[in-house]
């Protein structure tokens, strides 16, 4: 994993939470496929244009930049895990990004779950707990392994606020990872 690619998904992962951010809370999941910005412009000259991209935007300060590029059509009626193994993606994406709207707990409160709860039962629970958090996570990889995470609180809804680093979601990360294996 170079520092350069590093840079670069943590610039695009930034860029994609607050792309979502601007259309507020309460989204569907969203997926996004993360090419190089330049080869994009070499092998995509339309959909470069047609996304405002120049030759200047295939650097950010030096680092080659990726451009992400928003995936319709998922199966968003089954479990994340399900859709996530059944993703193939082109030799030209160098990496993807989810962005999930989830509940989470302090690890305070994981003593109280009451036993036997799974799944939907839950998250109901979780859903009602006085110290749940709702949080929007997403989440990159690119092929090498890099990965790269940003974390919004609902309680603290500022781009100033936002939690940034590689191993914020690793289960998320390493589910997202197993879409680039053969």
């Amino acid at each position: 994993m170079s520092s350069v690619a590093s840079v670069a998904l943590t610039q695009a992962v930034i860029e994609i939470e607050q792309h979502v951010a601007a259309d507020g809370w309460n989204q569907r999941t969203r997926m996004f496929a993360l090419v190089p910005t330049a080869e994009l412009l070499v092998s995509q000259p339309r959909m470069a244009a047609a996304l405002g991209l120049t030759d200047e935007a295939a650097q950010s300060g030096g680092i080659p930049s990726l451009t992400s590029i928003e995936q319709d059509g998922l199966a968003l009626d089954q479990p994340l895990d399900e859709m996530l193994g059944k993703m193939v993606w082109p030799p030209a994406v160098a990496g993807c990004a989810l962005v999930i709207e989830s509940q989470m707990l302090p690890p305070s409160v994981e003593a109280q779950i009451p036993e036997g709860l799974e799944g939907d039962q839950l998250e109901r629970w979780v859903g009602k707990h006085p110290e749940r958090q709702d949080v929007r996570m997403a989440v990159g990889v690119l092929r090498d392994g890099t990965r790269q995470a940003a974390i919004r609180l609902r309680s603290k809804d500022s781009d100033m606020e936002v939690l940034s680093g590689p191993d914020l979601v690793p289960n998320l990360a390493g589910a997202l990872l197993g879409t680039f294996e053969e």
